[in-house]
Formats: structure tokens, C-alpha cells, sequence
């Protein structure tokens, strides 16, 4: 008798230890924002900083994510920020790329810092975002938890990308050669997307979190963004001093 219940213990051991074994890794694609128009700024020079130390804390969810947000906005930043070639310097700082959990959900934040100088004087500009998502029960599979951070840094990196092309233009508008909204563009440009005959369709961009104007879209000839780091179409021209107006 015992010799039939033994075999059949063994195989409800292996049915059930099967039944437990934790899911195959997740895969989740780059976060890539290369579709996105480059930022031009009129000075020599553009060096991207990251100044961020994590917390212990915030380390931790970092590690887990399967895009880390400095990682990602510093990919960005050193595709998007580009200098035309006129005189000056640019130096992009990201202050901040945390993730911390408080009350039951992941809190990112970003910061950067634009400081740029040059004959005509310097400027500087700072953009900042949130983003929140709910965090995952403490007995969820680390799927689930990696799948919140990666969604988190998504937010995030659409909030910024956004962001900082909203500050620049409005406080920073006479050091941007273009943007999308300067120089060859007829209009402020958001996210392109590309038409399929090889025309870059830019959709305007409003201020973060205003609603969509519906205003028509502008096409950027192709060809435009083949060598951001020297534009063709560029005037190149360093940004004009301010001069004060004439008394009444």
C-alpha cells in the first residue's frame, strides 16, 4: 500500500511546486524619444550634467526599474539639446530623477536646469515635473512592480520632454535657433510622427496641461534633422542684446 501512495505524494509535489514558480521576466522596450524635433540652442557648446544622488530608498526602486530615469532623461537630453555653432556655451543639468513610494504609491519627480551665456549675456531656465502611479501590493510579483516603475518613468518623460520645450521657448526664446516652434517651423512643434512620404508632420505645442487648440499642423521638410549637432537651415546668429525702449 505504501509503495502506491508514495509515487502519488511525489507527483501532487511536482504538479504544485510547478504551479509556483514564478513567471518568465518581462520585456519592455527602450524609451526612446528620438522622433522628437532637437532643441537648439545658439552657443558652441552643450554639455548635459547630471548632478541627481539617489537616496538609499530611492536607489532601491531605481534598481528595479526596468528604464532608470536618469538613465532615460540623460539619453534625451544629450539627443535633443544641441548647439548651432555661435558663440557661447550651454550646460544642461538634471537635478533631479527620483522615484520614492509614499502612502501606497510611486512618487517621480524630475528637475533640470538650462544655463547658457554667450556675447549677448546668459540665461537661464528650469523645468520641473510629478507624476504619480499607484504601487503594486507587497505580495505582487516583481512583473507587477517593474511594469508601475517603467510606467512611472514614461509619465514622467513625457511631462518633461513638454515641459522643458515650454520654458525654453518662452523663457529662453532668443538663445533657441529652433525647436520646432523657431526658425524653419512656422509653428510651435510638439511630438512629430512621420506621415509615411517623408514628411514630418509637428503638431503644436500648447502650455503643459492646456488643452489642444486644434490648430493645424506644420510640415518640416525632410531632411531637417539629418545633422542636428551642425543645422543647415540654422540663422546662427547669437541671441540679440535687449536694448530698453525709448522714453515716452
Amino acid at each position: 500500500m505504501n509503495k502506491l501512495v508514495l509515487p502519488g505524494l511525489a507527483a501532487a509535489c511536482a504538479v504544485l511546486a510547478g504551479c509556483s514558480s514564478p513567471p518568465p521576466p518581462q520585456v519592455f522596450p527602450p524609451l526612446d524619444y528620438s522622433y522628437l524635433p532637437p532643441l537648439v540652442l545658439k552657443v558652441a557648446s552643450v554639455n548635459v550634467v547630471n548632478n541627481y544622488v539617489p537616496s538609499p530608498a530611492a536607489a532601491r526602486l531605481i534598481g528595479e526599474d526596468p528604464a532608470p530615469p536618469a538613465i532615460v532623461l540623460q539619453n534625451t537630453l544629450d539627443r535633443r539639446m544641441v548647439a548651432s555653432g555661435a558663440p557661447g556655451s550651454g550646460t544642461v543639468t538634471i537635478q533631479n530623477a527620483s522615484i520614492d513610494e509614499v502612502g501606497g504609491n510611486l512618487v517621480g519627480a524630475m528637475t533640470v536646469d538650462v544655463n547658457v551665456s554667450g556675447p549677448g549675456g546668459s540665461g537661464f531656465v528650469e523645468a520641473s515635473v510629478t507624476a504619480t502611479e499607484t504601487a503594486p501590493n507587497p505580495d505582487a510579483s516583481f512583473n507587477a512592480q517593474q511594469a508601475a516603475l517603467y510606467d512611472l518613468t514614461k509619465r514622467l518623460m513625457t511631462n518633461m520632454n513638454v515641459q522643458l520645450q515650454y520654458q525654453l521657448e518662452h523663457h529662453l526664446g532668443t538663445w533657441l535657433s529652433w525647436s520646432g516652434a523657431t526658425g524653419a517651423a512656422p509653428a510651435a512643434a510638439g511630438p512629430a510622427s512621420d506621415t509615411g512620404n517623408g514628411v514630418i508632420q509637428a503638431t503644436p505645442l500648447s502650455a503643459p496641461g492646456a488643452p489642444d487648440t486644434g490648430a493645424p499642423q506644420a510640415a518640416v521638410p525632410e531632411g531637417s534633422h539629418v545633422n542636428p549637432a551642425v543645422p543647415q537651415y540654422l540663422p546662427g546668429a547669437a541671441p540679440t542684446p535687449l536694448t530698453p525702449s525709448p522714453a515716452q
